[in-house]
């Protein structure tokens, strides 16, 4: 893969995280968001990669993403959806306004900001988009209303832009990670080598970006071997 312009969005910590790590290191440019200062300045000093604070539930915000990248890269080549977050609750107790709020992130920020770096990627006739859903997507769980609804969205959109982008050379891959070992859900401290890292999904997507631009991989989901394994 030539080296490509790339905005990863929720890139200071966790799966956006090793993207911008692994996008720098392949010496591409890179633009993240993030919505912690401290983690943003990290991944930053280390990766060079240019990041800043935006949350992609607002809309304004999204706009100033949009001309953070021109400015600094003069455009978007790869847009990496991976920003999001869980809310989970029961049928009989889900709170809507909770439920609202986690879809301007995990469903309607991912279409504003997309909607926004399409027709570059349409005049320029290529282009890749990533959106990250998730395993909860593909197969109903206890307490998922929320959190699995968002992500059986981001699938089903996925699809609807794929109908539409491939005839301008774009290509729109959803990715489905299993249980990942990040901060996401507020969990922390975990290391069990048979379980998936970070990276294992960032180097999935770039193995996916890095096939020939004839070959779309329009899904695919991502297990661990055996992650019942403890040792």
């Amino acid at each position: 893969m030539q080296a490509r312009r790339f905005l990863i969005t929720g890139g200071s910590q966790g799966i956006g995280a090793a993207l911008v790590a692994r996008a720098r290191t392949a010496g591409h440019s890179v633009v993240f968001t993030g919505r912690d200062t401290r983690a943003i300045a990290r991944v930053a000093a280390e990766t060079g990669a240019f990041g800043f604070v935006a949350d992609i539930g607002k809309s304004d915000e999204n706009a100033l993403t949009v001309n953070a990248c021109v400015s600094k890269m003069g455009g978007v080549d790869v847009l990496i959806n991976n920003a999001g977050y869980a809310y989970r609750a029961e049928i009989g107790s889900v709170d809507l306004d909770l439920m609202r709020a986690m879809f301007d992130t995990n469903v309607f920020g991912m279409v504003d900001i997309t909607n926004r770096l399409v027709p570059g990627m349409k005049e320029r006739k290529a282009g890749d988009i990533i959106n990250i859903a998730s395993t909860s997507g593909m197969k109903g769980n206890a307490t998922g209303t929320p959190y699995a609804a968002s992500k059986w969205a981001v699938r089903g959109i996925s699809q609807v832009w794929q109908a539409e982008l491939r005839p301008h050379g774009i290509r729109v891959t959803c990715v489905c990670p299993s249980e990942v070992q990040t901060g996401f859900d507020g969990k922390a401290g975990r290391n069990n080598p048979n379980k998936l890292f970070a990276h294992d999904i960032a180097a999935t997507i770039m193995t996916t970006l890095d096939m020939p631009r004839r070959v779309l991989w329009p899904e695919l989901a991502v297990f661990a071997s055996n992650p019942w394994k403890e040792d």
